[in-house]
């Protein structure tokens, strides 16, 4: 029993010593995937469309990013175990565009008709796109998104923070209806460092930011009365 505790140890040893080594190497840039899967979120029924609402398309326009930073593609920071911060960029779509197709799935989720995201809107009453195929247009800021971690020994701490407030506009009178911010965090500890694991901390922030901002009742209130206009 000695010597097979002594070789768990051993192996155990072993494999942080691999881990720790791995960690040395720093790259000049990380790069993650970010969206929002909508297929197991739960819409409350107080969102759900009647029949009325049916007869109309929402629009989502892509989302302005208001962060007061030089590069709008940086969404976060790796600080390596020597101090360095690397940045980290989306891979595969701006985060202006993640977050509206986010909101789009979700509203598509909830048995909505919705457009597919259009051009960004500046959130000005008076910049409001002309009606075409529907009454309302959503849209919205990206106040402050963050995808961080911080590598260290024996675990890495991910952090996540994301910062949206949303806006809904009456396109046919010109006139914003309604707007509402939440903001969503996650944060977890792991032995593993990957991109994949922050851009999954980043899907869930994102989500819990979508699922917050819709089901809030003044804002399903507020879609359902504009589309039975």
């Amino acid at each position: 029993m000695m010597k097979k505790n002594q070789l768990c140890y051993l192996m155990f040893v072993i494999l942080m010593a691999v881990l720790g080594i791995a960690g040395c190497a720093t790259t000049g840039i990380y790069s993650v995937n970010m969206g929002y899967d909508a297929g197991n979120a739960v819409v409350p029924s107080y969102l759900k469309p009647d029949q009325k609402a049916l007869q109309s398309i929402i629009g989502v326009a892509e989302f302005t990013d208001t962060r007061k930073i030089d590069d709008p593609l940086v969404i976060g920071r790796v600080i390596e175990k020597n101090g360095m911060r690397v940045l980290v960029l989306p891979k595969n779509t701006r985060p202006a565009n993640a977050v509206a197709q986010g909101v789009r799935q979700y509203l598509r989720k909830a048995e909505y008709n919705v457009s597919g995201v259009g051009k960004r809107w500046d959130l000005r009453e008076e910049t409001i796109p002309p009606a075409t195929t529907g009454k309302i247009l959503i849209g919205g800021a990206i106040e402050e998104m963050e995808i961080n971690c911080r590598r260290g020994f024996p675990t890495n701490a991910y952090t996540t923070k994301m910062r949206l407030t949303i806006y809904l506009a009456d396109t046919v009178n010109k006139k914003i209806l309604h707007r509402a911010t939440v903001v969503a965090t996650t944060s977890q500890d792991h032995v593993s460092f990957s991109e994949d694991r922050m851009g999954y901390q980043a899907d869930i922030a994102l989500g819990d930011a979508i699922e917050k901002l819709f089901e809030k009742r003044e804002m399903a209130e507020k879609i359902r009365e504009a589309l039975r206009r």
